[in-house]
């Protein structure tokens, strides 16, 4: 597990998905969020680390009491549901899923939704820290990019024909930080590489 606190009240951190494989196409260290925001302490994509499950549980347990907030955890695709069971049962904590979009996010948290032709994933803005949250429509290998080649299937066409079209209102917005879940989070020059990626 490695822990990085990128702002005060904003952390990523990382741990090895337990469900990855050799020939898989994604990488086998995946990304979280922690965010504390006005209304909420807000995890998304939350994966518990198997190597230090204590120090984990003892950190966020401290970070909820301290703070007196609800826990809500934002997914940005329904296979990131990784370890949200676990949060969702210890904290009384609530889910927020793309596929339910007019439900109410936390303050400070807007959602891009793109509709695919078979699944619904989000993009999280985090106003307070000028921070955008991927799942799986960007990632960096080193270089921030749209993974199209995730997208092998006649169904996902639209993936390869207009998402970054469609993913081009993510650049209206300030943004300073690109964390992603796969690969490395974009710290410097974040909107520049952003508009790149999208080009």
């Amino acid at each position: 597990m490695e822990v990085v606190e990128l702002r005060p009240g904003l952390w990523r951190w990382t741990a090895v998905h337990p469900e990855w494989e050799p020939g898989v196409h994604w990488p086998q260290v995946v990304g979280s969020v922690y965010a504390e925001v006005p209304d909420a302490l807000v995890v998304i994509d939350p994966l518990v680390p198997t190597d230090e499950t204590g120090r984990f549980w003892a950190a966020l347990d401290r970070d909820v009491e301290r703070l007196q907030r609800p826990v809500r955890i934002l997914l940005t695709v329904h296979w990131h549901e990784r370890s949200a069971a676990e949060l969702l049962e210890r904290y009384d904590a609530t889910l927020w899923r793309p596929e339910q979009r007019d439900e109410a996010l936390p303050q400070g948290v807007r959602a891009e939704v793109i509709d695919g032709a078979d699944w619904v994933e989000a993009l999280f803005y985090l106003e307070p820290f000028r921070t955008l949250v991927a799942g799986d429509l960007l990632i960096a290998d080193p270089e921030l990019r749209v993974p199209v080649s995730w997208f092998p299937t006649e169904e996902q066409d639209w993936a390869r024909s207009d998402l970054k079209e469609r993913l081009q209102p993510l650049l209206d917005d300030p943004v300073d930080l690109v964390l992603v879940a796969h690969g490395d989070p974009v710290l410097d020059g974040a909107h520049e590489a952003l508009a790149s990626a999208l080009a």
